[in-house]
């Protein structure tokens, strides 16, 4: 039976889940970040299955680095879980033939506790926590992650009931403006860097900040904020072809993966098409608000081949940007509109 701090760790996060309501990919993110006190895992992760891979949408402790990672289910104990729908235990990752020995190894991993996620009484995914050193779960964890996919298997019912795809869609996609989030842009991106390697047209990832956010939300109020960042997600998604993925990563920050980004210039004129379609004025209540962001891009392979380098040198890029027009935070607040 769970301990007494167990079972009120598990009411306080159904409670939070409950306010979250549809939100699937904020209820995943609260579930695995839940899993590693109550089982006091090193890391913990969500990985739910598309076709024969398991993707990791949430992650948490040291499976941080993990998003978006792709693995097939032939070969691995989460697959193994997601077959057979029941909890699954390794106890020493070195000894037993059931883990992807490679994989476990390039996280530090020793032993795990896997469970199946239940939708409408079908596997859908697993709930991983996992530790670096041998032996660390057993019948007590699974009893406590038991309670905890319970939860989360509640919450992934209420959020696809109205409809068969809002399972995959809520936890790929942003909800405020429906843009792809931060786990799908990484999962296609670390994708287009591989074909990239494998002779495909070179690609570039394209990082936006919007400049005065901040501003906006202390002077006008966060409903104003919010109508900034859905008329910038709807023209950063006007500017851009079908092919590219354009991302929000949370807050003020956005990012677009240019497939076939061509040359150098041919680049950089598509920068300057994309900055001009997302920058100027827009209309919100009584007020011309005036939309300003930075932006830093990087190219595979000229600058990186890897996925994760290839954000942070746009990232520094684009802050290098976002230093040269330091000043004009206030320019978001252009002029209060006459009253009929």
């Amino acid at each position: 039976m769970p301990s007494r701090e167990a079972l009120l760790r598990i009411i306080e996060i159904h409670s939070q889940v409950a306010q979250l309501g549809l939100d699937l990919a904020g209820v995943m993110s609260l579930s695995v970040h839940g899993t590693l006190d109550l089982v006091e895992a090193d890391g913990a992760a969500i990985e739910l299955a598309e076709g024969e891979e398991l993707v990791y949408r949430a992650v948490a402790g040291a499976a941080s680095h993990q998003l978006g990672v792709r693995v097939r289910r032939d070969g691995s104990l989460s697959g193994r879980c997601l077959r057979e729908a029941l909890p699954l235990i390794c106890d020493d990752t070195e000894t037993d033939p059931r883990v992807d020995l490679e994989a476990c190894r390039r996280v530090g991993l020793r032993s795990m506790v896997v469970l199946p996620l239940l939708h409408q009484g079908t596997p859908v995914g697993v709930l991983k926590a996992f530790s670096s050193r041998p032996a660390r779960f057993g019948p007590h964890e699974i009893e406590v992650l038991a309670l905890m996919s319970k939860v989360l298997g509640a919450a992934m019912y209420w959020a696809t009931r109205y409809g068969r795809d809002d399972l995959f869609h809520r936890a790929t996609h942003d909800d405020m403006t429906g843009l792809a989030n931060r786990s799908l842009f990484m999962d296609r991106l670390r994708h287009a860097t591989s074909e990239v390697e494998r002779g495909d047209p070179p690609i570039a990832v394209l990082l936006l900040d919007m400049d005065g956010l901040k501003h906006m939300n202390d002077t006008l109020g966060h409903a104003a904020g919010d109508a900034a960042i859905i008329e910038f997600s709807r023209r950063l998604a006007g500017a851009t072809r079908e092919s590219d993925t354009v991302a929000r990563l949370g807050g003020d920050e956005f990012a677009v993966l240019l497939t076939r980004s061509g040359s150098a210039m041919t680049l950089e004129a598509t920068l300057e098409r994309i900055h001009l379609a997302v920058e100027g004025p827009f209309t919100y209540a009584d007020r011309v608000l005036t939309l300003r962001a930075s932006m830093g891009a990087a190219r595979c392979p000229e600058d990186w081949r890897d996925a994760t380098a290839l954000v942070e040198c746009a990232d520094t890029r684009m802050y290098e940007a976002k230093r040269a027009r330091h000043g004009r935070d206030r320019e978001f607040v252009d002029v209060r509109l006459p009253t009929r």
